[in-house]
């Protein structure tokens, strides 16, 4: 008969991961006292020593190395014992999802991540496009669940919102209307713009919040590369309008600067979409849940105006 438990398993791989048992106390909700002795009673029982200290960290003994991916194992299977006693799908294979780019370069990590480490045997196939090729992706069957700027008018598609984000114009510090308190739509319509391309998510809520305020715009270049508009603004004479999510840290940094303009509406969702006809469908269930769960997680992280 075993004499340890799972949950003394679970104490034993989070100290292995994170080498401290405050962490680990954190992570799992217990005290740093229970914590210690949830190892010292493992250590007992099983006869050996798991850990050696080293200044403030824990490291894993050779003993603790031996155990440690043989104890996640346990611990995984016993996740999947649970799951299949609830009539819960297991949840493992590869899993083909596209993203536009603020979606993929800033909430994909994350969920990889959390994906990665909830469910080991899922891993999901991410590519990256602008959202009408995301659209079409979904619609043709080449991708599962798709990741979009605003919304797809297509009645074949199911939409979810994840997360609110807007567009802001952005400027390099030199620019001559970084220094105005506002800028006007006469003032927008004599600059000289970089853009994304046409069918961009981007580009599509940019266009709209200008539609009837603004007869034209000096489009100089389209890029289809995020980095590519930043870096000309910032060392060019142009203006752009992107993500927040994509000009923050430069903004942080004070490498760009947001120009207010008051007049132009651009708030936008990022969504998921799925094919209707995809019912029954449990790895798509699954990240959507566990991507409800990580807005949710990164809600008071976030600005109060991109928080969904």
């Amino acid at each position: 008969m075993m004499k340890y438990s799972l949950k003394q398993l679970a104490v034993f791989d989070a100290v292995a991961s994170l080498e401290s048992v405050s962490a680990a106390a954190r992570k799992l909700s217990m005290t740093q006292s229970a914590v210690s002795m949830s190892l010292s009673q493992l250590e007992s029982l099983l006869g050996r020593p798991l850990f050696t200290r080293q200044g403030n960290r824990l490291v894993l003994s050779h003993w603790g190395s031996w155990l440690k991916p043989r104890a996640k194992k346990l611990l995984r299977d016993a996740q999947q014992i649970e799951l299949g006693l609830h009539e819960q799908h297991l949840i493992s294979g590869i899993f083909k999802l596209s993203s536009s780019q603020t979606g993929a370069e800033h909430l994909m990590p994350d969920l990889i991540s959390k994906i990665d480490t909830d469910f080991p045997e899922l891993r999901i196939e991410l590519i990256v496009e602008n959202t009408e090729h995301v659209v079409e992706g979904v619609l043709n069957y080449e991708q599962e669940l798709g990741i979009i700027e605003g919304r797809a008018d297509d009645s074949r598609l199911q939409h979810e919102n994840w997360v609110e984000d807007h567009l802001v114009v952005v400027a390099a510090p030199h620019h001559p209307y970084a220094k105005y308190g506002n800028i006007s739509l006469s003032q927008l319509e004599q600059a000289k713009w970089v853009l994304r391309e046409a069918g961009a998510g981007t580009r599509r809520i940019f266009d709209a919040a200008i539609q009837g305020l603004i007869e034209s715009i000096n489009v100089w270049k389209e890029y289809e590369q995020v980095q590519v508009l930043k870096a000309m603004v910032k060392h060019g004479h142009y203006l752009s309008s992107l993500p927040y999510f994509d000009v923050a840290k430069e903004v942080e940094e004070g490498e760009l600067v947001i120009l207010p303009t008051p007049q132009l509406n651009m708030k936008r969702t990022i969504s998921f979409i799925w094919r209707k006809d995809d019912i029954e469908n449990p790895l798509r269930d699954c990240i959507l849940a566990e991507s409800r769960r990580l807005i949710k997680e990164k809600h008071k992280r976030l600005p109060q105006n991109l928080a969904g």
